[in-house]
């Protein structure tokens, strides 16, 4: 259901961000870079198509105690090192398996935020009984949704990417105190990595499926997303049999790090719930 508390208030410095270090673990065919940080309730964070495992620095210092947040370098991201060869999302959803293997867990978590949130659906369609929970946060269910303004943001450079971030990522609000910060989450990468990347963000089609996720499923969105648009969010909830969409009135992209506080409180809440 709907989230009947009306409109999220932006909390943009209340608790400072840990110092984050980086591990590498081997995971399938892949040398994982990953931050694995806290301890109980293990939730996997995955990061969206343009960042790595750094972008979750704010929505960390959130979470609080009981929760064992792991974020990890997809392919071609960040410390993790791939075959230089292209890849579907069902690949990027069995690399996730085989991190949680390598980790030894039997089941997680997952928040997916963006090209993330596409990473766990798939996840949890290939790998149901791997998937303890979802947690979908400015994310789509299908790129042709989204077309116009993703393939916009992709064809820039990641200078002029950069530079967008105000308008495409923050409200506002947001934009004084976080625009340097969200921009420093756009990872560099070679022309070749990012060509890969951006092919498989555009195969992204699981409108059809929705209905075959079995994990409970915790959406969260911002009403002005362009990136990811709200008609999104709402035909998850109407089409994933065990859905709850929680909105925030007038958010952009990166709701992860402008609301992080309402964001955290609503995930411990729904892992409370889901990890009884």
């Amino acid at each position: 259901m709907s989230d009947e508390g009306g409109p999220a208030v932006a909390t943009h410095q209340v608790k400072r961000e840990p110092a984050e270090s980086a591990s590498s673990i081997h995971a399938g065919e892949l040398e994982v870079g990953y931050i694995d940080g806290g301890s109980g309730v293990p939730l996997v964070l995955i990061h969206g198509g343009e960042s790595d495992r750094t972008q979750f620095a704010t929505l960390r210092a959130h979470l609080g105690a009981g929760i064992r947040a792991i974020s990890y370098d997809q392919r071609d991201s960040g410390i993790t090192v791939n075959p230089p060869v292209p890849y579907t999302l069902g690949d990027l959803a069995d690399d996730l398996i085989a991190l949680l293997d390598a980790l030894g867990l039997q089941r997680a978590h997952l928040l997916g935020t963006s090209f993330g949130g596409a990473v766990a659906q798939h996840a949890a369609l290939r790998h149901p009984g791997r998937v303890a929970s979802l947690i979908l946060v400015a994310t789509t269910p299908s790129y042709a949704m989204c077309v116009e303004a993703v393939d916009e943001l992709l064809d820039m450079s990641h200078d002029d990417r950069q530079n967008a971030v105000s308008g495409f990522f923050l409200t506002p609000d947001g934009q004084a105190d976080l625009r340097a910060r969200a921009a420093q989450t756009l990872a560099v990468r070679d022309p070749e990595q990012s060509a890969r990347r951006h092919a498989v963000a555009r195969q992204h089609e699981i409108r059809d499926c929705l209905g075959e996720i079995a994990a409970p499923t915790l959406i969260v969105h911002g009403t002005a997303d362009v990136l990811a648009p709200y008609a999104g969010a709402v035909l998850m909830e109407q089409e994933i049999p065990n859905a709850e969409l929680r909105s925030i009135e007038g958010g952009r992209h990166a709701i992860t790090m402008e609301f992080a506080d309402p964001i955290a409180r609503w995930v411990r809440e729904f892992l409370e719930v889901t990890a009884a």
